[in-house]
């Protein structure tokens, strides 16, 4: 059995990385002005949610760069719908409540989780480990 390239896995899993950075910045540094959100979240807290998501993230891609492919792929699907996570934004107040700025840098963030998400399913149907 060959293993599937890992270079485009990389690639979207670092352009992830930066959309979910700047939306995760975006957030902190104008969390008063996001409509609906819990007002116990803290700039600190949005910056250590970023932190823990994309440490499971890199985690994930050590495991899959090591051979460990099953649980690496696992981690890194948690990690991307954790990124599609960022849809939230709209159960609690609509697209229109939103600046044009808050909606770019969520619909970043939710597309290019959304991008690895099926890199890490096509991954793991090449490497068989979803027949």
């Amino acid at each position: 059995m060959t293993r599937p390239n890992h270079r485009l896995l990389f690639l979207l899993l670092a352009c992830y990385a930066v959309a979910s950075l700047v939306h995760f910045v975006h957030n902190a540094e104008f969390l008063g002005d996001y409509p609906g959100l819990p007002a116990s979240w803290s700039r600190a807290g949005v910056y250590l949610a970023w932190i823990g998501m994309t440490a499971l993230g890199g985690v994930g891609a050590l495991l899959v760069y090591r051979g460990r492919e099953t649980i690496g792929l696992i981690l890194l699907t948690v990690y991307a719908v954790l990124g599609l996570d960022s849809l939230g934004h709209y159960v609690v107040a609509p697209l229109s409540a939103h600046s044009s700025m808050m909606n770019t840098t969520i619909l970043l963030e939710v597309g290019a989780a959304a991008l690895v998400l099926l890199e890490v399913t096509r991954y793991a149907v090449r490497s068989r480990i979803l027949r």
